[in-house]
């Protein structure tokens, strides 16, 4: 099979196209013709503008290498065209409505006007305002447009630009990367320069947001650069940045732009400032002179990433005008000084930007973007019939496929450069985010060197991340080190800021602290009586190594070790009488609750952390509900056998076996793991610190984060406890060899009454007195169930071991009887 797809890219703020070719069955006809002067292969006419053609013979041998890769498009070839919009709005706008809608005065469509495009994608255009007014019309046809070059934050609106995509980062991220550098060298007094568009307005937008919400400094001055010869703005801006404290410019424009301003400042003489570029200018040649280098030498900069193409260079030595001198019109190639170029010249003995392919960062974003092209065209011919991504599990072909289909395969493309670079867009149509970061280095002899000296990039691991070499950076001040660019010198010690009225929050006056505040760092610092230096405030929290801790930590671990005296008992009397009445299992289940109460009061001791926070509670709740509700279920139980023991009453025993009663405490546990995690997840409890205590003192504590959640924790462990009294109490009088139920009664009651008095006692304590209060109630009630619970027990089986026969204990209940 073999297939023309051709591939438009129109120059300078340029744009291609990727269309299908077809014959004229029937046919729409256009209102208007659109001609466009350009060159095809085979071609049309010409006018070569150096230093844009290399962008252009990018695309035709990213074209090029496609056809010649057999495993990516095998059998279909890419053809293009290119366009040459005339730096003009209007012509790209017209040539983008003109090629959607069909190139020829009739095409293929049905007869009702309605079908497939003739165009299937759109690369392009290189400034933002282009692209915003291309796509805010070609995104109604759902037709997907890519951009190497356009960076404005505005176009990621995916709800306003549905196909907008980009292979170069947004203004959002450079943004944030040239905010990253700023609190790196610490500045934060900077002046801010825009051009006067899209490009320059939306960056000065998320500028100004982003400062404010990083904490990372103010803006002495924000100015819009005019366009064309404005001398009297250019000379009142320059005035104003030369009157200005801030010695950091930051600067959002274009190169005619920067080099109208530059002219000012040199007529100006202002020196001693440290420039930022954003992208649009970082590079720029023309800016890199020696006139201007005592003044933006040092420039710090956001360029484009860098990258290798292999074999391009060789494709732009072959390149030669009978390629692509093939239409109807003519075409002329013209040199730089004005002759017709013969095609015998010999390209490899002249030194010209066009084959320097040392620095390649517009044409990758161009070779990235045709390949994203290709790739997105790839997946959809490789899509196997009934397991599409369509209605009906359905593919698609090019001659049945509608815009918005291939759109959702170059939403898809992910593939790598062979530069080792990842090619991907996410939900607003972006490419994963890299710059470099660039210095301009003025050498003395006159020479200039635009040197890479870090990256900014953001990743799925590690999400935003600078790295610069300080050691390779040129500074242009006599220093040689980096300038310091403040409002406002921090305060001395003994003083705090007052803010100056109408300032920014960076511009301050210092004046003298008053008793007992500090001057900075708050959280950890308080002044000294003499209010002429900070101190460190004291740290507070419930500690091992403090007595009242110590103390807490030692009753904990003697319970804990009690606890497993008793189990130890109780296994090995496993078969006594006293241990299997009433359902030994549950027995054992209480003890092993009752030691992971007595540990889980620990997690209440040391300094707060964020696990410690939220599992004391956690483990706090489950713990004593597993064993509430094991002492439930026993009191439960004795009062089924008591009434099974009556006439007519053996039925009750039913609901009560071994499986129903492992159930029921199984089912009460879970309800409390489930509180727990909603809590947790919901309004997790977290460490702070507490400065409001004492002014000398930073009290280290857990914040419940939801008062509700820990209520309702607690509520359930009461309303468990309260339902095991009362039904212990009903079962207070029943005869001997049921008597755990005063047991039961009397460790409820302890229970309870611990718990009541806990929660006035926890409101009224403040910090650490407050973690030793729930510590003390943990620790008293699980005593008071112990004991209760197995001490009677433990004496007879211990002390009194002619009572632990089934004997005794019949003979009791029948004299009792």
């Amino acid at each position: 099979m073999f297939l023309y797809v051709d591939l438009i890219l129109i120059l300078f703020f340029s744009s291609f196209f990727l269309s299908e070719s077809s014959s004229v069955l029937s046919s729409c006809r256009l209102r208007r013709q659109f001609y466009l002067n350009g060159i095809h292969k085979p071609g049309d006419v010409m006018l070569v503008w150096r230093s844009w053609f290399r962008h252009a013979m990018t695309m035709a041998f990213a074209i090029d290498e496609i056809n010649r890769n057999s495993n990516l498009l095998p059998n279909v070839t890419l053809g293009y065209s290119l366009y040459d919009n005339c730096a003009t709005l209007v012509i790209g706008f017209s040539a983008a409505l003109s090629l959607v809608s069909g190139r020829e005065e009739q095409f293929l469509l049905l007869e009702n006007c309605s079908g497939t495009s003739p165009v299937l994608g759109i690369v392009g255009d290189s400034f933002s305002t282009f692209s915003i007014a291309t796509s805010d019309v070609i995104g109604l046809f759902n037709l997907p447009i890519v951009s190497y070059f356009a960076t404005c934050s505005c176009l990621s609106d995916r709800h306003r630009f549905p196909s907008f995509f980009r292979t170069i980062p947004s203004d959002a991220f450079q943004v944030h990367a040239m905010i990253q550098i700023l609190k790196h060298f610490g500045w934060t007094w900077a002046g801010l320069l825009i051009s006067d568009d899209d490009y320059g307005h939306h960056a000065a937008q998320s500028f100004q947001t982003e400062l404010v919400q990083s904490g990372g400094g103010c803006l002495a001055y924000t100015e819009i650069l005019p366009w064309g010869e404005n001398t009297a703005e250019l000379w009142r801006i320059v005035q104003m940045m030369k009157k200005s404290t801030a010695r950091v410019v930051i600067v959002f424009a274009h190169q005619i732009t920067m080099i109208q301003l530059m002219e000012e400042v040199v007529r100006q003489n202002v020196t001693g400032l440290q420039w930022m570029a954003s992208e649009a200018w970082t590079t720029a040649a023309v800016l890199q002179t020696p006139h201007l280098m005592p003044y933006l030498g040092g420039t710090l900069g956001i360029a484009i990433r860098r990258g290798e193409i292999p074999g391009l260079r060789d494709f732009l030595l072959r390149t030669h005008p009978d390629l692509y001198d093939n239409n109807n019109h003519g075409n002329s190639w013209v040199e730089s000084g004005g002759a017709i170029c013969t095609g015998e010249e010999v390209l490899e003995s002249v030194e010209t930007e066009f084959l320097d392919v040392s620095n390649l960062r517009p044409e990758y974003n161009i070779y990235k973007a045709v390949y994203a092209l290709a790739y997105a065209l790839d997946d959809m011919l490789q899509c196997t019939p009934g397991r599409g991504p369509f209605s009906g599990n359905s593919c698609t072909t090019l001659q049945t496929m509608e815009p918005w289909k291939f759109l959702h395969y170059l939403e898809k493309v992910n593939f790598t450069t062979s530069f080792g670079d990842q090619v991907s867009f996410d939900e607003n149509g972006d490419a994963l985010p890299i710059y470099d970061v660039m210095n301009w280095l003025w050498i003395p002899d006159g020479r200039t060197k635009v040197q890479n000296v870090g990256v900014v990039k953001k990743t799925t691991l590690t999400g935003e991340e600078l790295t610069l070499d300080e050691d390779k950076i040129f500074w242009n001040f006599d220093s040689k080190q980096p300038p310091r660019s403040v409002c406002s010198e921090s305060c001395p010690p003994g003083t705090r800021m007052a803010r100056k009225n109408g300032q920014p929050v960076c511009c301050f006056d210092c004046v003298l602290c008053s008793e007992g505040k500090f001057s900075n760092k708050p959280e950890d610092f308080a002044s000294s009586p003499q209010r002429d230096h900070c101190v460190p405030k004291k740290i507070e929290f419930l500690s091992y190594h403090e007595p009242l801790g110590i103390c807490l930590t030692s009753t904990s671990l003697l319970g804990t070790f009690i606890c497993a005296v008793v189990l130890g008992i109780f296994i090995h009397h496993r078969s006594t009488p006293v241990v299997r009445a009433n359902n030994s299992e549950l027995s054992f289940l209480i003890l092993m609750s009752l030691k992971l109460c007595f540990l889980c009061s620990l997690l209440f001791i040391g300094r707060p952390r964020l696990w410690t926070c939220q599992m004391r509670h956690a483990a706090f709740g489950i713990s004593f509900v597993l064993c509430v509700s094991c002492i439930l279920v026993k009191t439960m139980v004795v009062l089924a056998v008591f009434k099974a023991s009556k006439p007519g009453g053996g039925a009750s025993l039913k609901w009560f076996g071994a499986v129903q009663q492992r159930g029921t405490v199984l089912l009460l546990t879970c309800i409390q793991a489930a509180i727990c995690v909603v809590w947790i997840v919901s309004a997790s409890p977290l460490p702070h610190k507490n400065t409001q205590y004492h002014s000398d003192k930073i009290v280290y504590e857990c914040v419940v984060g939801s008062t509700v959640g820990f209520a309702v924790l607690l509520g359930y462990i009461g309303l468990l406890a309260i339902l095991s009294f009362l039904l212990a109490f009903l079962a207070r009088n029943l005869p001997d060899n049921f008597n755990e139920a005063k047991l039961i009664t009397f460790s409820m009651l302890i229970f309870c009454a611990v718990w009541v008095a806990f929660v006035p006692a926890y409101v009224n304590s403040p910090g650490k007195y407050a973690d030793a209060v729930e510590v003390f109630a943990i620790l008293a009630s699980s005593f008071g169930l112990l004991v209760a619970l197995f001490g009677p027990k433990c004496y007879i089986i211990l002390l009194r071991p002619e009572r632990n026969t089934k004997k005794a204990i019949m003979g009791r209940a029948t004299s009792k009887s």
